[in-house]
């Protein structure tokens, strides 16, 4: 179910791939962003907000289909990161970028973008394949 009630259909994995693709275009984007300007004076190193921010605004609840089933406090369902400390270093010029932060970061976009990409076309194959049954 979704945060109005609605059942949660196969098109919603569609959905939410799509948009953690853009999510992660729009990282990517700001990581080139920090590493064209590693070496420009007093810049200040900048990344988006984490992707389970992006899914907290729109919560998808647990659907009960019968009366056995536990009924879950939003509390307990609640799947928002605890707070990351920043960890940029600032140097003498007041530029806080760090080409290593960055690349990491660079590498944990190319991942999670592959990861996404499989399994859309893993999601794909199966209601293909139920299609044609």
């Amino acid at each position: 179910m979704n945060h109005n009630g609605a059942v949660v259909g196969p098109l919603y994995l569609f959905e939410l791939a799509s948009s953690q693709a853009r999510w992660l275009e729009l990282r990517q984007s700001t990581i080139a962003t920090n590493v064209a300007n590693a070496n420009t004076p007093g810049f200040k190193a900048r990344d988006v907000e984490p992707f389970n921010k992006v899914l907290d605004g729109m919560p998808v609840r647990l659907a009960t289909t019968s009366p056995a089933h536990m009924q879950l406090s939003p509390a307990e369902t609640d799947t928002r990161a605890t707070a990351k400390k920043d960890s940029w270093d600032v140097v003498h010029s007041g530029n806080s970028v760090s080409l290593e932060q960055e690349m990491i970061k660079g590498n944990d976009v190319n991942r999670d973008y592959s990861m996404n990409s499989a399994i859309v076309r893993s999601f794909n194959r199966m209601i293909l394949t139920g299609a044609k049954v």
